[in-house]
């Protein structure tokens, strides 16, 4: 649990409800809260807000500005929650451009696959009904639900997304305010001028003669800052995307993972470093085939890079368990890479069955004619992943499949086309665990592994990975003691042990350490 939970129950004036790690609704604790205020602890940016009363702004908790009285501030769970109670945001501390919270990837409950979708664009794209209707609830039930536990509902939540895309486009690109506007998802410049200047203080050309300086990047490419909790390894991320690069659809330079996303709107172009300044964060340079994707772009980009999870408190729990302790002070802070596309990483998983990585990596490259192709390739770039529609009716006898596993790539195809298979991002995880295995030639391993990388569940077990069987003996451990043990971070635990036994995936060697004979 998070060091900012309360016991349940204890509610105050001012204090939106949150909900911890462990996925059991508590109040956010005033003075656990301010206790990072005041100790500007970084590690609770994004976690909550702080609401100054005196002077109307909302910061992040590691805010350099001098620390306002106890009786003076109010926490909230979102930003949205903060500018919903009339607050706007600070322009020293930058809340919008904090982590997301992690607790909307450990949940599994409609608010939490709601945050998921809001975040991937789906108001923009379809409106609350549509939202809503992707969750299997009516409009008046999702906001009843929302607002309950967050203080605001969708089209607040979406708003501020909105705001913060504005922002970044104002701050790092030429576009005229007319084309940032509708860009961010505004449906009018006049809405766009007044969130703006409700949300920054300030107007939209004031905002952007404060920028920190331009992109510096090649006409077409937008280059973005994307934030991470510290400990953040960029390279071995990145390093461990690349092992598995596939030609025309990712690249690998040693230092640059690249990819194509398959957005809303056609296909875009990321190119993903670590930071320049070493700090932890990673380099996003993104081209577009539209500026409206930007948003759901960035949000795929942190679910691949795993950029919100809570660091401190999965090493917390892992590095307790004596077995893995070594491997934990060895690389705090692992992540697990993650897929921007679910759909396409459950037809990998299956591409990868009984096959070596670089296996996988061709069967795989042998697909994309039948993806959206760039419209100008860049570099080795070309395609995006071929759709499920595509790939149902697809024609695989060269791709060099057995038969049955052609079978099982039409069958997924179909159900996920057709909608009996949901690999959104919101998706209820269970229910789509239950329906892969439904399908011919999908075991619990590859359902397992589209939950963990696909779906960014961080409480995954491998059933029978012969990898996590290699290291769990060496250990001393067994898959029943890890599957109780090690919840509710066990994707995390999956890592590390992968770690052990191929630390060639890895940025850094796994360094010999001394292994407990039991655990």
């Amino acid at each position: 649990m998070s060091p900012v939970a309360a016991t349940s129950g204890n509610r105050q004036s001012g204090v939106r409800p949150g909900v911890m790690l462990d996925g059991v609704t508590e109040a956010l604790d005033h003075e656990r809260c301010y206790r990072a205020v005041a100790g500007r602890d970084a590690r609770f940016d994004g976690w909550f807000f702080t609401a100054v009363h005196t002077t109307g702004i909302y910061c992040r908790p590691s805010c350099p500005a001098r620390t306002p009285l106890a009786r003076n501030v109010s926490f909230f769970t979102t930003a949205a929650a903060a500018q919903g109670a009339g607050f706007r945001a600070c322009r020293r501390c930058r809340p919008d451009a904090v982590p997301g919270s992690p607790e909307w990837d450990v949940r599994a409950d409609v608010v939490a696959r709601a945050m998921r979708l809001i975040a991937d664009g789906e108001v923009e794209r379809s409106g609350v009904p549509g939202l809503a209707a992707r969750l299997g609830y009516s409009e008046r039930q999702l906001h009843r639900l929302l607002v309950g536990e967050l203080g605001v509902g969708p089209l607040a939540l979406a708003r501020a997304q909105r705001a913060q895309t504005a922002r970044v486009l104002v701050e790092t690109t030429e576009l005229p305010m007319a084309d940032v506007a509708f860009a961010a998802g505004f449906a009018s410049i006049r809405q766009f001028n007044d969130t703006v200047r409700e949300v920054f203080a300030c107007t939209p050309t004031a905002l952007r003669s404060t920028r920190r300086g331009a992109d510096g990047g090649a006409p077409g490419w937008l280059t973005l800052r994307l934030a991470a909790r510290a400990p953040y390894d960029a390279a071995e991320v990145l390093l461990f995307l690349g092992a598995h690069a596939v030609p025309g659809l990712e690249e690998w330079d040693g230092t640059t993972f690249s990819r194509v996303l398959d957005l809303p709107r056609g296909p875009a172009v990321v190119r993903l470093s670590p930071a320049p300044d070493g700090g932890a964060a990673v380099t996003a340079r993104l081209r577009l085939s539209a500026l409206r994707d930007l948003g759901a772009a960035v949000t795929r980009c942190r679910r691949l890079l795993d950029l919100d999870a809570d660091p401190a408190a999965v090493d917390e729990l892992l590095g307790a368990d004596p077995a893995l302790a070594p491997l934990v002070a060895a690389a705090p802070g692992r992540r697990v890479p993650a897929s921007p596309d679910a759909a396409e990483l459950a037809i990998r998983a299956v591409l990868g069955q009984q096959v070596s990585v670089a296996g996988a990596r061709t069967l795989t490259a042998r697909l994309l004619t039948a993806g959206p192709p760039l419209a100008e390739p860049v570099g080795s770039l070309t395609h995006a992943f071929p759709r499920p529609t595509a790939l149902a009716d697809a024609d695989l006898s060269a791709v060099g499949l057995t038969g049955a596993r052609r079978r099982t790539v039409h069958a997924l195809a179909a159900a996920l086309a057709d909608g009996d298979i949901a690999l959104d991002p919101g998706a209820d995880r269970e229910e789509a665990g239950r329906a892969l295995l439904a399908v011919p030639g999908i075991g619990p391993w590859t359902a397992a592994l589209v939950a963990m990388r696909g779906l960014a569940d961080p409480d995954v077990w491998l059933p029978g990975d012969l990898a996590l069987r290699r290291s769990l003996t060496a250990l001393g451990s067994t898959d029943d003691e890890a599957a109780t043990r090690w919840r509710p971070w066990r994707s995390y635990a999956v890592m590390h042990l992968w770690a052990l036994a191929v630390p060639s995936l890895f940025t850094r060697p796994t360094p010999p350490i001394s292994l407990p004979r039991s655990a």
